[in-house]
């Protein structure tokens, strides 16, 4: 901003960089980031120490000659030095590409070559071993303080030695702030293009939706390269000036959660159904539904709770990713958390639906956020449009082509309805049906979203393409194997049969069955953000469908 300006309007005053600047100033001394460094001890940054770090790596960055507006990657688990970093990219002129931590050499180099990133941070990162062989030789790299040993130039020791980015440099609202890669469901990963009025926008419809306080603490272990991070932690942060607490690792994950105490908290319903599993696990759920009908004794029950799960100040509970089971919703609720859903896409900036405190309805992921708009297409598909939809795809502009209707709407690719209060339910991906050989179509995701209220099935996927009706292939979560399997067999049949009873008949499944291989990102099962790879599902047990269809068995465990 230019000296002198007394005034600015209210976009350059959401700008990403403003709001940096001006916590730098008016929050110089309160702690914006919480950093476990390992052995139990923490170090804080706050606000001038995190923006003064991110201005000297600026200068460095400058001083290695990369052009303006050049791409710099980013790998790491989330950690202080990720948002620092990412600071640091945009003060200097250039475009930050996040890599998931969990990604295999393959995809690294892949990403780093289709983005032609001209540097690399590398950080905290558990498989570094398998993935440095993805990394371009000649490519200068950054070591973050906790990355695994190396011999690139440290952080400290840059941050020592280069004095700082002077002023503050700005950016106008359409520059490219960042590619996103999707994570890669349906094949080859996309470059996202974000400009910053993504990141301006998009927390602009939360304070709006829910208020935004510069006391508010959040707790940052979702991958940061993914959107819905991105958007809820960093952006959000910048915005409103609040604290973030980072996890140290998933052993010390609880402790992590309880010293942050967040005052909102965003997580998967896969998390969700852990914390309920570990409160049953000490606190056996027909004795708690006895307490809970007990006055008063309710009250300190659920105190108890929630304190202990580190969720007792918590005024706002999000979900997304997946749909959340409704008694898991209701569970939830009675103990003193409204559980809401949201809906979105990296395309989108993860802002598109969101449920609001006592306008929810279960089952729905709510309405528009302020600022975006939705309807849906001739043939039922979720068409959104918003000041934070992406620029396109990088480096693609026939695919960027294919993401948008004529008119500018862009294609979500679900399909959805609308109920008489505009909230927004998805009823299956477009591209995800598969026909039957009786000729019918099969949506598997409503399907599988119903099949994994089991407390034992941890994955789902419902396929059956060709066949005459559909079939389930199942991982059970790692506890189940503490369960005898007659006993657990017969849930899952009872269980089956139940989820088949509210399904039209083409959709009814033939059977069950349990595979013995763990899905997980390392072998291509999941995505880093955990959804599954159906076409990699699809692919490694096709093959074995007939002769399993043929048993004629409502439960099979895979031999």
């Amino acid at each position: 901003m230019a000296e002198g300006t007394s005034a600015v309007s209210i976009a350059e005053q959401s700008h990403p960089l403003a709001r940096i600047y001006h916590w730098e100033k008016t929050r110089a001394h309160h702690v914006y980031l919480t950093q476990p460094m390992g052995g139990g001890k923490l170090r804080d940054y706050t606000w001038l120490q995190a923006v003064g770090e991110a201005r000297r790596m600026a200068a460095y960055l400058q001083s290695l000659g990369i052009p303006k507006g050049a791409n710099v990657a980013l790998l790491s688990k989330n950690c202080a030095h990720w948002v620092m970093a990412d600071f640091a990219i945009w003060m200097a002129g250039y475009v930050t590409v996040p890599l998931y931590p969990t990604l295999a050499a393959d995809t690294v180099r892949q990403i780093l070559e289709h983005s032609e990133s001209k540097a690399l941070f590398v950080g905290k990162l558990d498989g570094w071993d398998q993935m440095k062989a993805g990394v371009p030789k000649g490519l200068p790299c950054i070591s973050f303080p906790l990355s695994p040993p190396n011999d690139f130039p440290t952080w400290d020791d840059i941050v020592a030695r280069t004095a700082p980015l002077e002023g503050t440099p700005m950016r106008p609202m359409d520059d490219l702030a960042t590619i996103i890669y999707t994570s890669g469901t349906t094949g080859m990963p996309k470059g996202v293009m974000h400009a910053f009025k993504s990141f301006a926008g998009a927390p602009e419809a939360i304070r709006q939706g829910f208020g935004l306080r510069e006391d508010d603490r959040m707790l940052s272990y979702l991958p940061l390269a993914h959107v819905a991070e991105r958007w809820c932690v960093e952006a959000c942060s910048i915005n409103a000036g609040f604290r973030i607490f980072f996890a140290d690792s998933l052993e010390s994950f609880a402790a992590d959660l309880r010293r942050a105490r967040p005052t909102f908290f965003i997580s998967v319903p896969r998390l969700w159904t852990k914390f309920q599993q570990g409160v049953f696990a000490k606190f056996p759920k027909r004795k708690l539904d006895l307490l809970f009908k007990i006055p008063v004794v309710d009250r300190i029950v659920k105190k108890k709770i929630l304190e202990g799960l580190g969720l007792d100040q918590v005024r706002f509970a999000g979900g997304g990713a997946a749909p959340m089971p409704p008694a898991l919703i209701s569970w939830f609720r009675e103990l003193g958390v409204e559980l809401l859903e949201g809906y979105g896409m990296t395309e989108n900036f993860g802002c598109s639906h969101g449920s609001f405190p006592g306008r929810s309805r279960v089952g729905y992921v709510g309405g528009n956020w302020p600022g975006s708009e939705s309807k849906l297409s001739g043939t039922g598909e979720v068409l959104t449009r918003s000041p934070w939809t992406m620029l396109g795809y990088f480096k693609d502009p026939e695919k960027t082509r294919e993401a948008f209707t004529a008119d500018g709407w862009l294609k979500t690719g679900d399909l959805g309805e609308f109920d008489e209060q505009g909230r927004l339910r998805i009823t299956g991906r477009a591209k995800e049906l598969f026909k039957t050989s009786k000729g019918k179509y099969v949506a598997p995701a409503p399907i599988e979203n119903k099949l994994s209220t089991h407390p034992r099935i941890e994955a789902v996927c419902v396929a059956g393409a060709d066949q005459g009706q559909p079939c389930a292939l199942v991982m059970l979560a790692a506890d189940a194997a503490r369960e005898p399997r007659e006993a657990l067999t017969h849930s899952l049949a009872k269980h089956l049969e139940q989820i088949n009873a509210t399904l039209d008949p083409h959709e009814q499944m033939d059977f069950l069955l349990v595979v013995k291989d763990a899905w997980n990102v390392e072998n291509g099962f999941l995505t880093p953000s955990m959804k599954i790879k159906r076409n990699a599902i699809e692919s490694a047990y096709g093959k074995y469908l007939d002769g399993w269809y043929a048993k004629r068995q409502p439960v099979i465990w895979q031999s």
